[in-house]
């Protein structure tokens, strides 16, 4: 039709500047009213789902976790995600697809996790707390875990009778329509509406956006784009920060067994979590033994001409991330960044010498690949300065480890670090979205709290998806007296 970016009357008289304002018109509207269908249909689910017990409340999110959890299903998605997003691992997928799916559901299984109705009662307080749902949930979510992380939000959500529906990425979409279609066969099966899970009819930015705005409630995992744009929806929220994990080895830790933990969440699904180590910060004393450990666990040192070729292959330019090495196996990283040491071509993960913090060494941010950069500190005051000022760069807030055996070097790293998460030797790439040798809870979703600009500074849960009614009683009135209180303060500075 002659379009031209000028606004210029063009041949058949038309502005070609007011075409584009009437397709993005049509655009926004079109946004508009196939959001406003699909947020209709989950409420009228819930209108049905808001009158099931625990019971059978609990039912639901067993019915959705079987669904991933189902070691044909999991395959099948974990098949489809990597030949679809080209990102990461089938077996560690596969693996992630069951296990995350299962460490939830005990958490949302537990006798404790109450989410209907009555759920705790303070008769000392005199305060009854009463759970009700935040309503249409709108859930975005990432590529790089394309089953695993819409199945864990939907459990979370559903656990808290809500509707949700799911904003997936352009890469991710055809396995997050399998998974849909798996949870209705489930849902199927025990009755439930099954519009209390969608998904978004395809993938599209002003359909995401128009999503964020209409629903009762936001959860992002994802870019930071993404993550921005659900902050700043107007629309409560529980988005989640960029990850860059440190690891600090100490002089008194046991090195084979940080090497080992440290290559296994290095290399698991080929780096596609925000969770695995990015770098390692190792104490002058113990760093040629603790390097020749992770040698040993099939990790390749580059020298500073194959450092150079892998940071072309990562940042081409010097610029934005190369996909053709994002989560990539370590042979096709070898090949694309042309390292010839046979050693190389073998290699489960590449190390290269930590130079710089910042843009001045990009080897210091979040890079999703197999590729750990190591530091050298001079004694565990540098080491903390290191890993503090690295978090600053990119990760600040999320999660850090520490590997030792002295517990003066914990309370400090506690006490010093600005992090959500503080992983005691344990293998960051598990541990910190739980795991069933520690506390935390399961999830793929992690805040850094106020640090990386989030709401929430703990690991998404079904407690993030409740609204809560306070009952509030009467008791024992309990006036206190102005010594008991500014007692202290005036035997100090007087009155």
């Amino acid at each position: 039709m002659g379009v031209k970016s000028t606004g210029q009357v063009t041949a058949e008289g038309t502005n070609a500047a007011g075409d584009e304002i009437e397709t993005t018109n049509a655009r926004e509207a079109d946004a508009d009213s196939t959001i406003a269908e699909l947020v209709s249909r989950a409420r009228a689910a819930m209108g049905i789902f808001e009158h099931y017990d625990q019971e059978r409340v609990d039912e639901v999110v067993q019915a959705v976790a079987w669904a991933i959890i189902k070691r044909e299903n999991a395959e099948e998605l974990a098949r489809l995600a990597v030949e679809d997003t080209c990102l990461g691992k089938y077996e560690d997928k596969v693996d992630k697809n069951r296990r995350k799916s299962l460490g939830t559901l005990q958490d949302l299984l537990d006798p404790t996790a109450r989410s209907v109705g009555v759920i705790e009662v303070d008769k000392e307080k005199g305060i009854t707390e009463i759970a009700k749902p935040v309503g249409v949930v709108a859930a975005v979510t990432p590529s790089t875990n394309p089953a695993a992380t819409p199945a864990n939000k939907t459990m979370m959500a559903l656990k808290g009778r809500n509707a949700i529906i799911i904003a997936p990425s352009p890469k991710g979409a055809s396995t997050c329509k399998l998974l849909l279609q798996y949870i209705h066969e489930e849902m199927s099966k025990i009755g439930a509406p099954l519009d209390l899970v969608q998904a978004l009819p395809r993938v599209d930015k002003e359909l995401a956006h128009e999503l964020m705005k209409q629903a009762d409630f936001v959860t992002v995992t994802g870019s930071g784009n993404n993550v921005h744009a659900g902050q700043t929806s107007g629309t409560p929220n529980a988005c989640v920060g960029a990850g860059n994990v440190v690891s600090v080895v100490d002089s008194t830790a046991e090195i084979e067994e940080a090497a080992r933990k440290i290559r296994t969440s290095k290399t698991f699904d080929y780096g596609t979590s925000c969770s695995n180590d990015n770098s390692v910060v190792v104490e002058s004393p113990v760093h040629e033994e603790m390097v020749e450990a992770l040698k040993r666990e099939g990790g390749y040192l580059c020298d500073d001409e194959e450092r150079a070729l892998l940071g072309e292959a990562l940042w081409p330019g010097g610029g934005k991330r190369s996909s053709e090495t994002l989560c990539k196996a370590p042979s096709v990283i070898a090949e694309v960044a042309g390292l010839e040491n046979p050693e190389a071509r073998e290699a489960s993960f590449f190390m290269v010498e930590g130079k710089g913090v910042g843009e001045e060494d990009l080897f210091s941010g979040e890079k999703l690949s197999v590729v750990l950069t190591v530091y050298r500190a001079a004694d565990f005051d540098e080491a903390l300065d290191l890993t503090r000022r690295i978090l600053d760069y990119v990760g600040r807030g999320h999660s850090c480890g520490l590997h030792t055996t002295s517990e003066a070097n914990v309370e400090r790293i506690g006490q010093e670090m600005d992090v959500c998460r503080l992983l005691i030797n344990q293998i960051q790439v598990f541990g910190n979205g739980g795991s069933f040798d520690n506390g935390l809870g399961f999830t793929l979703s992690m805040g850094g709290g106020s640090w990386a600009g989030n709401n929430i500074d703990e690991n998404l849960s079904y407690r993030h998806f409740l609204n809560i009614t306070r009952v509030s009683r009467t008791i024992p009135e309990v006036v206190p007296t102005e010594d008991e209180l500014l007692g202290s303060y005036w035997s100090r500075y007087g009155r």
